[in-house]
């Protein structure tokens, strides 16, 4: 009894190794790759942004677009590779009444699919929003605020070679000191290439705070420590972002001082 015990234990522990190495080899060898969903993406987004633009009234040719995109799945620590909801994907294109943000793209979020399939969704200050009106009054469907595609899983593998700048972002909204008048400032650095790296001068009305040293992998955020202690009487601070690697806010950053 105890020998068949054995046996059966030591094929369960087989069967359950030879299923890992199946699923490792599947997730290492998947047909959901960084290259293939930058073509496929561009290609679709494009002819459907000319639908879009004719919606409009506007005569939009797919090819004038020059769209271009860099995919990333699940942040820098991660392979661009494999189905799931967490690919991300920044796009450029040309449309002389629609000009792209400082950092040059937009960003869209996919969920991607084993089978090479894949629903996107772009910036609304971008693509519109989920219906419009067009030329005749009516309200109809935007083509571009969330679409679907699919690309051949044995189509062109070879890195597209696109990149564009991680973009860093202030995400607190006030600067609240504690009892000896020190604060930090939350920052974000986005999806991008190779992360966030530049420095950030801090005002006090007139008076000079110092300089805040940021070097951020993309998709992280952290809390930065002022440089000197916040001058009791402050109301506001400004932060003025310097890039020397990813792109930031072109305009100082005014955030109020909360009393503690």
């Amino acid at each position: 009894m105890r020998r068949t015990i054995l046996a059966m234990l030591a094929a369960l522990v087989a069967v359950i190794a030879l299923g890992s190495a199946v699923v490792a080899a599947s997730g290492d060898h998947s047909t959901v790759t960084r290259p293939r969903l930058e073509r496929s993406l561009t290609t679709t987004f494009a002819n459907l942004y000319v639908d879009h633009a004719r919606l409009q009234g506007r005569e939009i040719t797919s090819a004038s677009l020059h769209a271009k995109a860099m995919c990333d799945k699940a942040g820098a620590e991660n392979k661009d590779l494999g189905p799931g909801g967490d690919w991300n994907c920044l796009m450029s294109w040309t449309d002389p009444e629609v000009p792209m943000p400082p950092e040059g793209y937009g960003k869209f979020e996919l969920n991607v699919h084993s089978n090479g399939c894949y629903t996107a969704g772009g910036p609304s200050k971008l693509t519109g929003f989920l219906t419009m009106t067009d030329t005749e009054g009516r309200v109809v469907a935007n083509p571009v605020f969330e679409f679907d595609g699919c690309f051949d899983p044995n189509g062109d593998n070879t890195p597209t070679g696109v990149a564009f700048p991680s973009l860093l972002a202030v995400a607190s909204t006030t600067i609240t000191p504690d009892a000896q008048r020190t604060a930090g400032l939350q920052v974000t650095c986005g999806s991008g290439d190779k992360g966030c790296a530049g420095t950030i001068a801090v005002l006090a009305g007139h008076q000079k705070l110092g300089t805040i040293p940021v070097h951020q992998a993309e998709e992280s955020t952290a809390t930065l420590p002022l440089p000197a202690a916040v001058p009791a009487g402050a109301r506001d601070l400004t932060f003025t972002v310097q890039m020397t690697m990813g792109a930031g806010p072109t305009s100082p950053v005014t955030l109020p001082v909360q009393v503690p």
